[in-house]
Order: C-alpha cells, then sequence, then structure tokens
C-alpha cells in the first residue's frame, strides 16, 4: 500500500486534450476513479467529437476538471471538483447534440452532486485569474469560489450560413424574429423575441408571439441586438420545451432572400432524409 503522503502527491498532467488548461498539476485517482492518467486519456478521447461540434465554450474545461482535476499544495488530499454552473453550462450546451445521435449525457458526469459556488470549494473558467505577464502560471484565489459570468473571455465564431451548413448542423428550428431584449436570469442568459415567421420546427410548439430563447453558455454567442430582425437557427430542448442558442447556432440580419434560400435548403434536406430512409428499408 502506499503510504498517504505519496498517494496525495500532485503529478503534472499529461492528458494532450488538458494541456491548454490554467493548471499543469493533478492527482489521481481522479473524480471519474481513474487510478492512472494513461486510463483518463482512453476515456476522455471518446469526448473528441462533442468537442469538435464547439456545442459549449465550457466543456473542454469541465472535463479536464473531471479526469484531471487541479492539484495544489492546499488541496492535496481532497481533488477540487468543477462548479455545478460550470457542468449545467456544458450539459445544457451539449445534451440536444448528443441526443441527435441518440446519446443522453453521462451518469457519471451528472451535475447534481458537484458544489454550488456559495457551498463548497470548487473551480470555474471565471475563477481563475491569471498573474500578470507571459511566462507566469495561474494565481488561484484562495477561495477557488466560482464567480459570475465575465463578458472578456467571450468570443463568438462566425458560422457562414449555406447550403453545406444548414445540410451538415440539421437544425431544430428557424424562425424569423424581432429581438425585444437580451437579460440575465439568475445564472441563465435569455433572449426575448417576437415570432414573425415559423420556416421550420421539431419538437417544441412556436407560437407566433414573444417567445425566450435560451443561451446555453454565459457567452451571449450569436450575438444579438434588441429592436432587430433576425432569421435564427438553432436547436430544441424537447424535455423542457425549450429553444436554445448554442455556439453552433446561427443568427443573422433577416432578408427575404435568405428566408427563401433556407426554404430551398429544408426541401433539399428532407429530400436526402427521405431518400436515406429509403435506402436503409431496401437493406433491410
Amino acid at each position: 500500500m502506499p503510504s498517504r503522503a505519496a498517494a496525495a502527491a500532485c503529478e503534472p498532467v499529461r492528458i494532450p486534450l488538458c494541456s491548454s488548461m490554467p493548471w499543469n498539476m493533478t492527482k489521481m485517482p481522479n473524480h471519474l476513479h481513474h487510478s492512472t492518467q494513461a486510463n483518463a486519456v482512453l476515456a476522455i478521447e471518446q469526448f473528441e467529437g462533442l468537442l469538435g461540434t464547439g456545442c459549449s465554450p465550457d466543456l473542454l474545461f469541465f472535463l479536464c476538471a473531471m479526469y484531471a482535476p487541479i492539484c495544489t499544495i492546499d488541496f492535496q488530499h481532497e481533488p477540487i471538483k468543477p462548479c455545478k454552473a460550470v457542468c449545467e453550462r456544458a450539459k445544457l450546451g451539449c445534451e440536444p447534440v448528443m441526443k441527435l445521435y441518440n446519446h443522453n449525457w453521462p451518469e457519471s458526469l451528472s451535475c447534481n452532486e458537484l458544489p454550488l459556488y456559495d457551498r463548497g470549494v470548487c473551480i470555474s473558467p471565471e475563477a481563475i485569474v491569471k498573474a500578470e505577464g507571459p511566462e507566469s502560471s495561474p494565481d488561484f484565489p484562495n477561495n477557488l469560489h466560482c464567480k459570475g459570468p465575465s463578458e472578456d473571455r467571450c468570443t463568438c465564431k462566425t458560422v457562414q450560413l449555406g447550403l453545406k451548413t444548414y445540410l451538415k448542423n440539421n437544425y431544430n428550428y428557424v424562425i424569423r424574429a424581432r429581438v425585444k431584449e437580451v437579460r440575465t436570469r439568475g445564472l441563465e442568459l435569455t433572449a426575448a423575441v417576437e415570432v414573425k415567421e415559423v420556416l421550420k420546427s421539431s419538437l417544441v410548439n412556436i407560437p407566433r408571439e414573444t417567445h425566450t430563447l435560451f443561451y446555453t453558455s454565459s457567452c451571449p454567442c450569436p450575438p444579438l441586438t434588441p429592436g432587430k430582425d433576425y432569421i435564427i437557427l438553432g436547436y430544441e430542448n424537447e424535455e423542457r420545451s425549450r429553444l436554445l442558442l448554442i455556439e453552433g447556432s446561427v443568427a443573422q440580419k433577416w432578408k427575404d432572400r435568405i428566408g427563401k434560400k433556407v426554404k430551398r435548403w429544408d426541401q433539399v434536406l428532407q429530400e436526402r432524409t427521405s431518400a436515406r430512409a429509403a435506402q436503409r428499408n431496401v437493406h433491410h
């Protein structure tokens, strides 16, 4: 049996996906009970495809905080967990994408057991303050508590809307809407929009009235300006009957031309889906 001191030692992070994290020391076993980093690497690599979708800017941080938990001198015996809010933001953004492929959010990454920022020690991207200077290591605040959403870490990816993107991203809903306001309610960032036209909907009924769109991270991506008309393409959370704005969602200023194009693209998508279904039936 290793001694308690040896068991508690921090070790350098050797998980390639986590090399960009603002900590470089970890401790095994991690929060998923992997005894070595070699085992953790194999397990975290299954999320590479999901990370590639950009479904949540918090996903990589959350996974690394679970698979390669930060180890500091003060907390060697008890690896620090990610804050519950970080998990919820990652899940809200990425579970709809997982469901498109018939997967649910893994039970092992459940947000329920994670600490709330005001009731325990936990880490979140906003809570890690970088020290001055390029060579310096991150300076962790003593309490490591989560803080509110930070605007300056938000850079929205621009999604070029074209037939290829439309077919690849398989949006659940497409609406023409006027933005009334963008606001934060507790931890949730939302946009109130007045729906003018529903070009596509899947599972959630979208009446032509004021509707709330839910951002799935603390970053307002895609950005919306109140008072302007947009075409908005996004995903639905069927269980909660919510329309979501995740990082792959698109919001562009409305033009009649783009509305016509999207209707045409949707026909192409329907035709391809029907053709695929017909092919499957032939093979069975």
